[in-house]
């Protein structure tokens, strides 16, 4: 009898702890980072930020009762290398969400196998199509490019008074898509650009385009441009060549840290949208002072959309209070009113999350926060 009940109790025993191993696992969130190529640096700053976010989660008791676990692949900064990094993500490694970066081209690449594995993503991208396109998965923490246009073109032509714009754009998703959409919101206030010229990113070389933009007779310019280091060379040579006086309002690689650094005073009194904005929120304050002091750095956008991103995640999963994907879908939607880094989230129906952009200057090397701007979304 007694090694009966000695086994008995032996065998309660181990339930028990294999109950407690089993809800202490992990939850496993997915990042495709750009940890190599020519956005590095961006993808240094986005890693930062969702590490962040995991370590004050997880310091506070994680979610339902389980740790974040973070596990990141480098997508090498091409179309290729994201899909190669997502696709080992979801081999075999029982992850619950994913995290994407902020190009729009690298997201399009990897939309389809997101769509097949079912899996939420959050994503960085800003080309209005990502959210538009027929897949589930896919969730926004930045605005899209629909409203940059709307506040460019706002505070362009009312605050600034500018009329002769050119509009200058590299040829990926986020450029192009940019480009048709600001071409739209200028048409709101019966402006033709005098003129629109591509580029391919990762370009070293823009004299003909600041030649033709001093043939044009343009007194602004206007720019979406992907990569942050395009932006710090063409700064320079649309200075250097005769064009210190234009104004310039720009997407919001003209005021991420890379820019200004490779930049320096070329960017300068110039205006950009800024989905984040160290003072447009006590939130956002907050935010950079801890990155401040963690990192050494300072933060930008890169950092604060995949902090909110995985903020976001664990807050549907919480609510939802479960792991299984079409739950956390479910609840991402049911965000409303939600103070993040990059603003106050609601998401509607397509996935996006926030409604309207900051406009900041660059006053001598510092971004400064003007105003802004939010468009109520339209179901």
């Amino acid at each position: 009898m007694k090694k009966n009940t000695f086994a008995l109790c032996a065998a309660v025993a181990l339930a028990a702890v294999s109950l407690q191993v089993h809800a202490a696992d992990p939850i496993r969130f997915g990042l495709m980072a750009e940890s190599s190529g020519p956005n590095a640096e961006a993808g240094v700053y986005q890693i930062n930020g969702a590490k962040m976010a995991l370590e004050e989660i997880n310091a506070a008791g994680g979610v339902l009762g389980r740790p974040l676990e973070l596990t990141t692949e480098d997508n090498q900064s091409t179309n290729p290398g994201s899909v190669l990094a997502v696709s080992k993500l979801t081999s075999g490694n029982n992850m619950t969400a994913l995290l994407g970066s902020v190009r729009s081209t690298q997201i399009q690449a990897v939309a389809p196998t997101v769509l097949k594995v079912g899996l939420p993503m959050m994503i960085g991208g800003t080309d209005y199509s990502l959210t538009h396109s027929n897949n589930p998965w896919i969730f926004r923490a930045r605005p899209n490019d629909g409203y940059s246009a709307k506040v460019i073109a706002d505070y362009g032509v009312n605050t600034l008074g500018l009329k002769k714009w050119a509009i200058i754009h590299s040829t990926d998703a986020f450029g192009n898509g940019g480009k048709n959409m600001l071409l739209e919101a200028l048409k709101t206030y019966g402006i033709t650009p005098v003129l629109v010229q591509g580029f391919t990113s990762n370009s070293q070389d823009f004299t003909p385009i600041v030649l033709a933009i001093k043939q044009s007779g343009a007194d602004v310019v206007s720019s979406y441009i992907a990569n942050s280091t395009d932006v710090g060379i063409f700064a320079k040579q649309l200075r250097q060549l005769g064009t210190k006086n234009i104004a310039w309002v720009g997407s919001p690689s003209l005021s991420t840290d890379t820019a200004m650094k490779l930049a320096g005073d070329a960017l300068y009194g110039t205006y950009s949208i800024a989905d984040f904005a160290e003072a447009s929120s006590p939130e956002t304050k907050a935010y950079a002072d801890k990155y401040r002091a963690k990192y050494k750095i300072e933060p930008d956008l890169y950092s604060a959309w995949s902090y909110d991103g995985v903020k976001l995640l664990a807050m549907a999963i919480e609510n939802a209070k479960s792991t299984k994907p079409e739950d956390i879908k479910k609840a991402l939607h049911a965000i409303a009113g939600y103070k993040g880094v990059e603003g106050i989230y609601t998401f509607d129906k397509n996935g996006d999350g926030l409604h309207g952009y900051n406009i900041v200057k660059n006053e001598d090397g510092k971004i400064v926060f003007v105003k802004h701007i939010d468009f109520v979304p339209k179901d």
